[in-house]
């Protein structure tokens, strides 16, 4: 693993943002110590014994994860390119399958059973979006149309297909992401607001024709009443503290539905405390901090706008989850990026940084001087 060493592992090692790649590693390692905590929660209850089924399977999908973001960390920026645009591809055809053959749960269609596995593949339209349409925005040949249109024209089909299900928190997700893609790009700030109010406009349309978004949001704005879930994650903060009751020691995580996935932040409350809760809020400011100081570092206007929205599409999603979780924000669906339970959010989450730190990748500026000094001298590569 030294610098001289060409192996794979060690050239990945010392060309890689390793201080992304550690932050990965310790959320990780939280997710992994909340799926035991979660496990006998989501599968018993308070007077059923649970098992650590969960926590199983989310180790398996840990090692599949791992391997995906590894293996998407070593693709030059062109296979990145690639890459996206097969898998947006085949997340759209996921998602139009889900609407015909998908398992409806509370009248919504979103996951294909597999049995032992159950997949979204609507998880993988935020990643490969963002690199598609850095790819377009930073294309310097001339197009047909203007390239904000064909960015919206390739998002269009993803948009429709998630209201169908319907889907309306990853819809905003998706459509908040194309408004940051152009806001990087150089957008004229008041066509940024123009979508704004677009957003706007079609929030306001949800929540008149979803009636499941009209009533979270009621919930939401109403004082007296918190709603079932949001009421109990609050609890589990309260009775956690500063330090949490203990690992395993929580009580309200076992009247808490979704406590393994989109309440895990609430497990990390009540057993840990508010000083893990801090912690894992750290690791993603961190991380969207550090992924978009590299992506203002890149060489080419492709990876910096991909790498920027890659960013985007972590940090959104943690702010989402962490803000229904502590009720700052309506209900929503939504796991916590390589903590919650579930592979098809890990493997998304994990394609994610790994297309992130492909694009990232450079030796250091001291290693190029380096080489430039030795091969001046006619010595060979540091």
């Amino acid at each position: 693993m030294n610098r001289t060493s060409r192996n794979l592992m060690a050239e990945w090692w010392w060309t890689v943002d390793r201080l992304a790649f550690i932050a990965v590693v310790m959320l990780i390692g939280i997710g992994l110590t909340l799926a035991f905590a979660a496990s006998p929660a989501a599968t018993g209850g308070p007077f059923t014994e649970g098992n650590f089924n969960y926590a199983a399977k989310q180790i398996v999908f840990t090692l599949v994860a791992v391997s995906v973001l590894f293996g998407a960390s070593l693709l030059s920026p062109a296979q990145v390119r690639t890459a996206a645009l097969l898998v947006f591809v085949a997340g759209l055809a996921g998602s139009v399958l889900v609407l015909f053959f998908g398992n409806e749960t509370l009248g919504a269609r979103r996951w294909l059973d597999f049995g032992w596995f159950s997949l979204q593949p609507s998880e993988f339209l935020k990643p490969s979006f963002a690199v598609l349409a850095a790819a377009v925005l930073a294309d310097p040949r001339p197009a047909p149309l203007p390239k904000p249109a064909v960015t919206f024209i390739v998002m269009l089909p993803a948009v429709i297909v998630l209201l169908k299900q319907p889907d309306v928190g990853q819809t905003f997700l998706l459509l908040a992401l194309w408004a940051a893609m152009l806001f990087f790009a150089g957008l004229a700030l008041k066509w940024v607001w123009m979508i704004g109010g677009g957003a706007a406009g079609l929030a306001t349309a949800a929540y008149f024709l979803f009636p499941h978004v009209q009533h979270r949001v009621q919930q939401f704005l109403d004082p007296a009443d918190k709603g079932y879930q949001a009421g109990l994650s609050l609890k589990a903060f309260a009775h956690g503290g500063l330090l949490g009751v203990g690992p395993g020691a929580g009580t309200v995580k076992y009247r808490l539905p979704d406590v393994h996935s989109d309440f895990i932040y609430a497990v990390a409350g009540e057993e840990f405390g508010l000083a893990l809760c801090a912690v894992i809020a750290l690791l993603f400011c961190f991380l969207a901090v550090r992924l978009l100081w590299r992506s203002a570092g890149a060489r080419d206007a492709f990876a910096q706008l991909a790498g920027a929205g890659l960013s985007i599409v972590i940090a959104l999603q943690a702010f989402i989850n962490m803000g229904v979780a502590v009720n700052l924000l309506p209900a929503k669906g939504m796991t916590l990026p390589f903590i919650s339970y579930g592979g098809s959010s890990l493997f998304a989450v994990a394609l994610t940084m790994g297309f992130a730190l492909a694009l990232s990748r450079h030796r250091p500026e001291v290693e190029l001087q380096r080489q430039q000094m030795f091969s001046v001298f006619g010595g060979g590569r540091a």
